[in-house]
């Protein structure tokens, strides 16, 4: 081949070069991306390693779970595969996918990296979606990294981190294109809501959230009706499965159970026309003032409930404790108004306050030793005399083992989210959705929302409980970050702060010069009074 003067020959090198990469070997093409993520998401690498071993140590500590009350009944139906009458069971589903392991390890393990990846969505939603600098990205995932309830919660055979997992990639894939998902991803989303609505009952008026939310943002009618409709189809399989087991079409027979439960904190009958079939509801003598907390009023004696025969979550009792609720609340709206925002406001507290009761505030916390296993979980299933033990084949008592479990006990009873600092980075989302009133809050509006729907839906419906807020703060940060990324109005808003603050403190760092001649050659003396006066 000829070269001519001063040209260099490029095509030989062109060539070699494909076969010099794609015999690279596998490592050097993982150390390489490695370097890329180590390079532009530093930071975010320096904060989540620890959280990782945070994990790590909780799984050693207490092996290989932690027990909720709750947890033993998901466990129960799994074995029978029955759905719960009082609660939706799709946790128990997903327990029946994972019982040929039969391992708690496995489910918690599992659980922690839901929890490492809720992290990371936040992180890239606010980097890759909305320019957030890396410090505000990174600081967004702290509270779902470093909570030491939310650490317990993972670790907790519960339904919770699987819920908030599939919410947070419904969240993700729905902002995560400037220009909106398309109607493929739109029934993805739907689907995912759909799940999550038979992990727990929350995800009903959360799938409406989200609807709503696309009905503003003007989304084509396409991707709103998959969205929707999608995300019916998991409510309705579980709805008729639950008909052929129960006889009601229903997500469960407690709905107007724990309805009745929140409104008997106030309801007086005399102020209700209360028809002859639904007067035995009306049999509490104790003045409202003096009443037990709302969950009183379905797991003790002190219920109407349990006079009904045979059993309280059954269609009839459920459809009059329903219409009951209703008639309270529409006779005494107040009442009913204040009992809702009492129970949200104990959110916002700044200590963590022994609520509802001592027995249940101590199974959120790592504790010197395992919750036992009750004595109403008792089976006779071959050699296991438990369902829990039926569920693992094997001793399911947790196993306290240190240091490990000291470690991790000590650093849940410092590190944790007070309530009052949820409250204000909710005040700051609110604040940039207020500056972008123009477009009506702007993206930020959805994951505010969704967090406001976790804490007030339970306080309306049934009660407070510390593990519902955990969910809804991740949410929270998520959108105060969204509300103030550049080029919404909140960023806008924030860079011309931060500009006033600059040029202020430029401002005042200036030093004038004065004439040398007007200063005594000694530097001393009455001269040096009034230099303040003079600079003016």
């Amino acid at each position: 081949m000829r070269v001519m003067p001063g040209a260099t020959s490029r095509a030989p090198s062109a060539q070699r070069e494909p076969s010099v990469r794609s015999s690279a070997p596998g490592p050097a093409r993982f150390g390489s991306l490695a370097a890329r993520v180590w390079s532009g998401h530093r930071l975010f690498v320096i904060v989540l390693i620890p959280a990782v071993l945070l994990r790590a140590d909780a799984e050693l500590g207490y092996r290989w779970q932690a027990w909720f009350n709750d947890s033993f009944e998901y466990i129960t139906n799994t074995i029978h595969f029955n759905l719960d009458p009082t609660r939706v069971s799709g946790y128990s589903v997903l327990l029946k996918i994972l019982q040929p392991f039969h391992s708690y390890a496995l489910i918690t393990i599992l659980q922690h990296l839901m929890g490492l990846a809720i992290a990371v969505m936040i992180y890239a939603l606010a980097r890759h979606r909305f320019g957030a600098p890396a410090w505000l990205a990174t600081l967004a995932t702290v509270p779902v990294l470093y909570d030491g309830f939310e650490i317990q919660l993972e670790h907790l055979i519960l339904s919770d981190v699987p819920f908030l997992f599939l919410l947070t990639l419904a969240t993700t894939l729905l902002l995560w294109d400037p220009a909106g998902p398309s109607t493929r991803r739109s029934a993805v989303i739907g689907l995912l809501l759909g799940l999550g609505v038979v992990l727990r009952s929350v995800g009903e008026p959360l799938l409406a959230v989200f609807v709503i939310y696309m009905i503003i943002r003007r989304f084509s009618w396409r991707k709103i009706a998959a969205t929707l409709v999608v995300g019916l189809v998991p409510a309705f399989i579980y709805a008729a499965a639950f008909d052929v087991q129960h006889g009601q079409f229903a997500m469960s027979d407690a709905t107007g159970v724990f309805l009745y439960s929140r409104v008997m904190t106030f309801a007086e009958c005399p102020k209700m026309h209360v028809p002859v079939n639904e007067l035995w509801l009306c049999t509490d003598p104790v003045p409202p003032g003096q009443r037990p907390i709302a969950q009183s009023y379905i797991w003790t004696s002190a219920t109407p409930l349990d006079r009904f025969p045979p059993q309280k979550f059954a269609p009839l009792p459920n459809k009059l404790a329903e219409d009951f609720a209703i008639r309270a609340i529409e006779a005494q709206p107040l009442d009913y108004a204040k009992a809702a925002f009492d129970d949200t406001w104990r959110v916002f507290g700044w200590p963590r306050q022994v609520f509802p009761q001592a027995a249940t505030y101590d199974e959120y916390l790592f504790l010197p030793q395992g919750l036992p296993i009750p004595s109403w979980n008792d089976a006779h299933i071959g050699r296991f005399d438990s369902y829990a033990a039926a569920y693992a084949q094997a001793n399911p008592e947790t196993q306290v083992v240190n240091p490990f479990a000291v470690i991790i006990r000590d650093y849940q009873r410092y590190v944790w989210l007070p309530g009052t600092i949820y409250g204000l980075i909710l005040l700051a989302g609110l604040a940039g959705i207020a500056a972008a009133w123009r477009r009506l809050g702007g993206e930020a509006l959805l994951p505010w929302a969704v967090s406001l729907t976790l804490i007030v839906i339970p306080a309306a419906t049934a009660e407070f409980d510390y593990r519902y807020v955990l969910p809804a703060v991740p949410f929270a940060c998520l959108a105060a970050v969204i509300a103030f990324s550049p080029g919404t109005a909140g960023g806008t808003l924030a860079g011309r702060l931060r500009k006033r603050r600059q040029r202020a403190s430029e401002a005042a760092a200036v030093v004038p010069v004065r004439d040398k001649a007007a200063v005594p050659a000694g530097g001393a003396g009455d001269d040096q009074r009034d230099l303040a006066s003079d600079s003016t």
